[in-house]
């Protein structure tokens, strides 16, 4: 059976599809996500707790290169293949090198069910992938265009983004207090981990049913990437973290995100650097097709691919 979580995200999604008036109000959401991505950082800042060392190097540079990468091949290919413009295709390229929490956050708690070891440095994956891809996307835009902004500017658009800030600042929170310097605040951020993934999904769902209803079927080859590429971009994460030898959770986790597209950090910093772009396709592909194909029947694929990969 799924995990219990998912079924939040398909009721959500069902409840949009069916025009109830079940909705989130959008103060809870905000505070839903700021939650869910303070606790990731924390559980993150809390297992680097006395383990960072050197030998973290080479899987933290490799992880940064991903995330330059992704952008560098997706524009061209959503460009040429998609019929995108120049903006929106370098919304696309932001939107699908950076990372999604939600599928992080899922692809942890399936790695934690399956009982399948994680390494302490697995949330730095996330924080890691948010901003190269969107610096990256963004100077492609510039070039192309040749606009004369300045990178100091892109770069503060990045790395003040809500996102970046509340996963790099838990992280770092939970590395300095350590277990015993949280234990007061414990019970609200990881006790509830999971209570409050399943409220956040419960929202996307229904954001998602937004997006498909009614299905925009003049966007086919939109949709056709967005369905073919997180099966790709899986296996090449799911490969590296082999190479790398990282533990079985740590590969499943850094494939899912590889394989994921943001819909938090990248459309903020995106909206403000690129305004030309059409910031609702990015999200109706990362949102609507590629985040509901990830939680649902994506990650438990990755992980028999991961165990295929691994015995080659």
């Amino acid at each position: 059976m799924p995990d219990i979580v998912i079924m939040f995200f398909l009721l959500g999604a069902l409840a949009g599809v069916a025009k109830s008036d079940l909705q989130v109000p959008k103060a809870a959401y905000d505070t839903l996500s700021i939650l869910l991505m303070l606790t990731l950082g924390l559980k993150g800042g809390l297992a680097l707790h006395g383990q960072v060392s050197w030998q973290l190097l080479p899987e933290v540079v490799v992880v940064i290169l991903i995330g330059i990468a992704i952008p560098l091949a997706v524009y061209p290919i959503v460009r040429k293949l998609a019929g995108l413009n120049a903006a929106d295709s370098a919304s696309l390229a932001a939107h699908y090198g950076s990372a999604s929490a939600g599928t992080f956050a899922v692809a942890l708690a399936f790695a934690e069910a399956n009982n399948l070891p994680i390494a302490p440095q697995t949330t730095l994956y996330l924080v890691l992938l948010e901003l190269p891809a969107i610096v990256v996307a963004i100077m492609i835009y510039r070039k192309v265009t040749g606009s004369t902004a300045k990178a100091s500017a892109i770069w503060h658009e990045a790395l003040t983004s809500r996102g970046v800030v509340l996963l790099a600042g838990g992280l770092l929170i939970g590395y300095w207090y350590g277990p015993e310097g949280s234990a007061a605040i414990s019970p609200l951020f990881l006790g509830a981990f999971k209570a409050l993934l399943a409220l956040f999904l419960l929202e996307m769902g229904l954001c998602v049913s937004k997006h498909l209803n009614p299905f925009p079927i003049k966007h086919w080859r939109l949709i056709g990437f967005a369905l073919v590429a997180p099966v790709i971009l899986a296996t090449i994460g799911i490969s590296l973290g082999v190479l790398l030898g990282l533990p079985a959770g740590s590969s499943l986790i850094l494939g899912s995100l590889v394989a994921s597209a943001s819909y938090i950090a990248a459309p903020a910093a995106i909206r403000g650097a690129i305004p030309e772009a059409d910031v609702g396709l990015s999200i109706f592909a990362s949102l609507g097709v590629t985040f509901p194909l990830n939680v649902l029947v994506g990650i438990p694929v990755y992980y028999q691919m991961m165990e295929v990969i691994s015995h080659l």
